[in-house]
């Protein structure tokens, strides 16, 4: 990506001021559904296997851009402004279908002399200090959703990679440019994560037509684990307890103003029911949470059904990169919530085994067909890994590393059951041009990434039972090579750096970085002809 300039400093792909000021904007929250979004699991320092404090992201929708690109450091003009976009829906095309993301210029704010290196994704997420951050839609009360505002999720994102460089700073800038500039997007959680800690900082907008934001944000205690899988999950908070929490000024009034919340009434305040309640009721995200727990701390023996659970546990075992990669391929397999199980036939054995060609990862109209628990809808059942993934982060923060090899952004494309994760230094200078390119304006192209992962996970889901295994046995020795050879190449970059060695720091990183995505790219390609070659005689 070329430098960055002064009065604009991003537009989307594809995007001009000129397109962006005449576009139809529609409601973003028209056809919203809290389900069809995203999951983010943290991990403490003393929770993980290796001292990493750990975010991550599953970003669930079929209408954000599916690249990634690296945007440079960059000195600016005294007096130099940044140009502020708005992410929003356009309306359906002549077959009816929902086009991809686009973005309109909601205004100008004052540019800071620097800004930082970071990765550019839908939401932006890693930067040059080990800022990370994943993101989870809960939607709030739509009352609160103001257009008056400048800031949307997006924005947020991008403006805390580019001038933060720990968590706290974070929450402070965003406190700060919301009440200034004002928030115009729905309820989101962001996990923001730094060399020693991560937070969850949940935002609704202040009401129509009204400039500012209420905003809450809680520590994940270092030996813990969180999880936000589109439901907001601060419930009590103790802002006397500043190492733990914070919040707007206004977090109490909006809600009695409004009247979501009485102090009179001796009623204790908590955030999720005064801001968000409906998401509290939504199966779709409480079975996430459950899901998520139950894998890391299956001691605590949490109820699936359960109305709350607690913002954060201490899993059983420390957590690794490899049980981080497995939950986010999980679908309820082996639980009464797998969504196959009610697609069964009987075996040459005579045995009754779920069907091959059941899959959970079935469109909403399939589900509704065949009535599978409940159908694919905000009460009903969707798992962690779902078929309308376009990207998934898994982002390490070491304290222990310099901050280019410390930063690691472990990134898959499409369905991460049927993907793979590959590793992306933040010391690194360059990407492949398949995963710079978005495939949302490409369309069907083996120049885009995101299109070689697609086609493997769109073929393999035909016939789960049969073809998954295959993927299995394709990619996961693959997994443990990206993950064993990071270990070497982090050995090998330390040694570089602490030998003041920097422009070798970078080789090897970049090297590394760029021959995973390339391998995985390529097998990848040739798994997706292996899948139709050898089940052809089964379409």
């Amino acid at each position: 990506m070329k430098k960055i300039f002064l009065s604009i400093i991003f537009i989307a792909p594809g995007l001009s001021v000129a397109n962006a000021q005449s576009y139809n904007v529609v409601d973003n929250n028209a056809d919203a559904d809290p389900t069809l979004e995203c999951t983010s699991i943290t991990v403490g320092k003393k929770a993980s296997a290796d001292g990493s404090v750990i975010t991550s992201h599953t970003d669930d929708s079929g209408r954000t851009r599916t690249n990634i690109l690296i945007v440079p450091a960059a000195d600016h003009a005294k007096g130099a402004t940044k140009t502020i976009f708005r992410r929003v829906t356009p309306e359906k095309d002549e077959y009816g279908k929902m086009k991809k993301y686009d973005f309109v210029r909601t205004g100008e704010i004052p540019q800071v002399a620097h800004t930082y290196k970071y990765f550019s994704t839908a939401y932006p997420c890693l930067n040059e200090h080990q800022l990370a951050i994943g993101e989870s839609t809960f939607t709030g009360r739509k009352e609160l959703q103001s257009d008056a505002g400048l800031i949307d999720c997006t924005a947020l994102c991008e403006l805390m990679m580019e001038r933060c460089s720990t968590a706290r700073q974070a929450i402070a800038l965003a406190g700060d440019l919301l009440k200034r500039y004002g928030w115009n997007d729905f309820g989101e959680a962001l996990t923001i994560a730094d060399k020693n800690e991560v937070w969850h900082l949940e935002i609704v907008g202040p009401g129509k037509g009204k400039v500012g934001a209420v905003w809450v944000a809680q520590r994940v205690p270092d030996d813990h684990i969180a999880v936000n899988a589109n439901a907001s999950t601060i419930r009590e908070i103790d802002l006397r307890n500043k190492d733990f929490f914070a919040a707007s000024d206004n977090i109490f009034s909006v809600a009695q103003e409004m009247g979501f919340w009485n102090k009179k009434s001796g009623e204790p305040f908590r955030f999720a029911y005064a801001y968000a309640p409906d998401t509290r009721m939504s199966l779709a995200c409480r079975r996430r949470e459950w899901r998520v727990f139950d894998l890391m701390a299956p001691s605590l023996g949490l109820d699936p059904n359960q109305e709350n659970y607690p913002f954060s546990v201490k899993p059983d075992a420390k957590v690794t990169k490899e049980k981080m990669m497995e939950v986010f391929k999980d679908y309820y397999q082996g639980t009464e919530y797998d969504m196959r199980k009610n697609l069964t036939v009987t075996d040459k054995d005579g045995k009754t085994v779920i069907s091959p060609v059941a899959n959970p990862f079935m469109k909403a109209d399939e589900q509704k067909l065949m009535k599978i628990n409940g159908g694919w809808h905000w009460r009903g059942e969707r798992t962690i890994a779902v078929y309308f993934t376009i990207y998934a982060t898994i982002i390490q923060c070491r304290s222990d590393m310099p901050d280019p090899i410390g930063g690691l952004l472990w990134f898959a494309l499409d369905n991460v059951a049927s993907s793979i994760y590959v590793p992306l230094y933040m010391g690194i200078t360059s990407l492949p041009k398949e995963y710079e390119t978005d495939g949302r304006q490409t369309g069907f192209s083996r120049n885009a990434a995101w299109w070689v992962f697609n086609r493997v996970g769109t073929i393999a889901a035909k016939r789960w039972g049969d073809m998954s295994p295959v993927v299995e046995k394709e990619f996961a020795p693959l997994q443990k090579e990206f993950i064993d050879g990071a270990a070497e190449t982090d050995r090998l970059a330390l040694e570089a750096y602490r030998a003041k060695d920097y422009g070798k720091v970078t080789e090897i990183l970049d090297s590394y970085s760029n021959s995973c995505a390339n391998t995985a790219l390529q097998r990848a390609w040739s798994l997706g002809d292996m899948l139709w070659t050898m089940f052809d005689n089964m379409w």
